[in-house]
């Protein structure tokens, strides 16, 4: 009986194992050999498809924002830019706690890589659609990203230890329940990110109440 063929080596056999690589052990386990092994194959076959590591890692986090919603931007949607804005803000933040790990990476910015370059190219489009000035809705885009990834790189609630005698009163009279956090994780971590993520567009919608046609943002009158 023949035996069975291995399923033939293509870039998405790759980007599945190293993104299964980063989400179980971090960044600083995906290596060529390490992949190779997990694959079954050499390794100087991985170099057919990536040239060295950072193009898988590059891939891999293409991969996630690959899975973030984008329809909010079409023409066709009904949502105005304030809605649009918050609901691919939170789509964006569901990929990347889903991937941790892979965040310092697209912290970077899209490069060259195609899924990232279709967000950016949505919300830039989208902003200047709505009646943004081009460098504003720049702004805009950067300020989100900085806001989405930031609130990925790391959970507030549970960089307290679940230990009352850590938070002595008399050291810290205002972290008297910090203890109590870390089990709230979640909750608070949301929490933050709603109330984060709010305050950012409505912020947004007093300036864009500023703009005037065809012209950047009004100043503020001086102040004595």
């Amino acid at each position: 009986m023949a035996r069975p063929r291995k399923p033939l080596l293509s870039r998405d056999r790759i980007v599945e194992a190293a993104s299964a690589l980063v989400d179980a052990e971090g960044l600083g386990a995906v290596s060529t050999r390490r992949l190779a092994a997990e694959l079954g194959v050499s390794g100087p076959s991985l170099y057919n498809h990536f040239r060295n590591k950072d193009e898988i890692l590059d891939a891999v986090a293409d991969a996630v924002s690959a899975q973030v919603d984008l329809t909010m931007f079409e023409e066709s949607d009904s949502r105005d830019w304030r809605a649009a804005l918050h609901d691919w803000a939170v789509s964006y933040r569901a990929a990347l706690t889903e991937h941790p790990h892979i965040v310092p990476v697209l912290a970077r910015g899209p490069g060259r890589r195609p899924a990232g370059l279709r967000v950016a190219d949505a919300v830039f489009g989208s902003m200047v659609r709505a009646g943004w000035p081009p460098a504003q809705a720049t702004y805009i885009g950067a300020l989100m990203r900085y806001f989405i990834t930031g609130s990925a790189l790391g959970s507030f609630a549970r960089g307290f230890v679940d230990d009352e005698t850590a938070y002595d009163p008399a050291d810290y009279p205002h972290l008297g329940q910090a203890h109590l956090l870390a089990g709230r994780g979640g909750q608070i971590d949301d929490g933050a990110f709603e109330t984060g993520l709010r305050a950012l567009v409505d912020g947004l919608s007093v300036q864009y109440e500023q703009l005037a046609p065809g012209t950047t943002l009004r100043r503020p009158p001086n102040r004595p």
